[in-house]
């Protein structure tokens, strides 16, 4: 049944500063995990039991929620530690364990009922059957699998009205079903699954035809490689295959079709002359990345349909990236609720962000004519790249202290991003540290000191960026 209510949005911390920057820019909630049980290990602050302690109890001091990751598929040396680390974890009070394996959870209902227990998108839930046995088993909400359309979504809604529903809505896509992703482990020996991901899929590949031989065997065509997956067509779950409809052969390339199935050899640019068969099917391509999911045109969709929580994947990205996702996400929220039109003009805000591209995965296998001139008629003005974080201000002579993170200079128009608004202010005064002029400032491990906009309110967290 549609409604009005403002669903929860949900960021990603890996640090404390990240978290405040979530606090700061519209995120109701964030979700941080332990490095022995969640499934990020790097970038994780929060394996410090001191720094978990402050950050639940800085983010219940500010009204807010914070929710802690234990989503592994553990072996059994991780179960005999499992209910010992976590002792001291439960007793900090977090808002809800978000969970995935059965073992677990059942762990956790006996031992501590009292804790809420959110089912973590690595459970591939992906029907309301599924939704109805977690709820028997006491578990308060479902992170719903990313390969659910809106009209699935909105009948597990209609189908189970008592359970809480979360959905992703930025962030990266797994190659593989709900991130159970094998590559990493064959690579590098180090399991996806119990936080230890290389992210195989974005490393360099090169392409090679297939063919079969006289025993059935897949063998290269020739010696030289047609070029990158994307010059082939196999350009990863989010945009299907490419075919030449009248051939059946990839645009900019060719796969050859073998037992009914599209079949490619790829090379690892540090592994060569190892070919590796790869299949690509009416469903997708399983092994090269995918784009990056952006939802933000389909949160009306979403609240109508009554989500509880709208979440941002990247507990590894930077305090700029979920500013600036938080920002865009908590306004489309905000205009969805009090019935405002979606603004295409947020889509441009989040190109500033560095992706692999944008899908809006498998929501919407086919956007409305509305939707397509949203997608394409958003201003190319608002592409931008992050250059300083403000660190300071000097109020006598009115400057921030800017941190650079990439190169800028007098004359650029920059954007500086803030909790309340965004600013715009082309620049014509540019200091070094020592107060010299400059006119340009090559790129990272410096500060400098500039003007900010007129309107802009010192006491804010800034970040600023280069328009393109």
């Amino acid at each position: 049944m549609p409604t009005s209510r403002r669903p929860e949005l949900l960021a990603p911390a890996g640090t404390l500063d990240m978290m405040r920057t979530a606090f700061a820019y519209g995120a109701d909630a964030v979700y941080a995990g332990q490095p022995r049980y969640s499934l990020r290990v790097r970038n994780n602050s929060f394996g410090q039991l001191e720094t978990l302690a402050a950050g639940i109890d800085e983010a219940h001091a500010a009204g807010k929620l914070f929710y802690l990751v234990a989503n592994i598929y553990p072996h059994n040396a991780k179960l005999r530690t499992f209910e010992d680390d976590m002792a001291p974890v439960i007793a900090m009070k977090p808002d809800a364990l978000i969970m995935a394996d059965p073992g677990l959870i059942m762990m956790v209902r006996e031992r501590w009922p009292e804790v809420d227990v959110h089912l973590s998108v690595q459970a591939n839930t992906t029907n309301y059957a599924s939704v109805r046995f977690w709820q028997s088993v006491g578990v308060k909400r479902i992170i719903l699998s990313r390969e659910l359309s809106l009209d699935e979504v909105a009948e597990i809604r209609d189908t189970c009205p008592d359970m809480e529903l979360e959905v992703f809505v930025h962030g990266a896509l797994c190659i593989a079903y709900s991130g159970r992703c094998l590559l990493s482990g064959y690579f590098n020996h180090r399991d996806p699954n119990q936080g230890t991901c290389t992210n195989s899929c974005r490393w360099d590949y090169k392409v090679h035809e297939a063919g079969e031989d006289g025993a059935g065997d897949v063998q290269a065509r020739g010696s030289a490689p047609i070029g990158t997956p994307k010059d082939a067509g196999a350009v990863g779950t989010a945009t299907r295959s490419r075919l030449d409809t009248t051939t059946g052969l990839a645009l900019g390339g060719g796969p050859r079709h073998i037992g009914g199935s599209k079949v490619w050899l790829l090379e690892e640019g540090t592994r060569p002359g190892e070919l590796m068969p790869i299949e690509e099917d009416e469903h997708g391509t399983y092994i090269l990345n995918s784009k990056d999911l952006r939802a933000i045109e389909h949160v009306q969709r979403l609240v109508d349909i009554g989500v509880d929580s709208l979440k941002i994947e990247g507990r590894t990205k930077s305090p700029y990236y979920v500013a600036r996702a938080a920002q865009g996400y908590r306004r489309a929220i905000e205009d969805a609720v009090a019935g405002r039109p979606f603004d295409p003009r947020l889509l441009g805000e989040l190109e500033g962000l560095a992706s692999r591209g944008y899908t809006d995965g498998f929501y919407q296998r086919h956007a409305t004519p509305e939707h397509q001139n949203y997608l394409r008629g958003h201003s190319e003005s608002g592409r931008s790249l992050l250059v300083g974080e403000m660190v300071g201000w000097d109020a006598g002579r009115g400057l921030a202290e800017v941190e650079v993170k990439n190169g800028f200079g007098v004359g650029d128009r920059l954007e500086f991003v803030q909790p309340g608004s965004n600013l715009e202010l082309r620049l014509d005064r540019l200091l070094a540290a020592d107060g010299s002029a400059l006119d340009r400032v090559p790129g990272s491990g410096r500060r400098v000191w500039l003007p900010l906009p007129p309107a802009a309110d010192p006491a804010q967290p800034c970040f600023i960026a280069r328009f393109l």
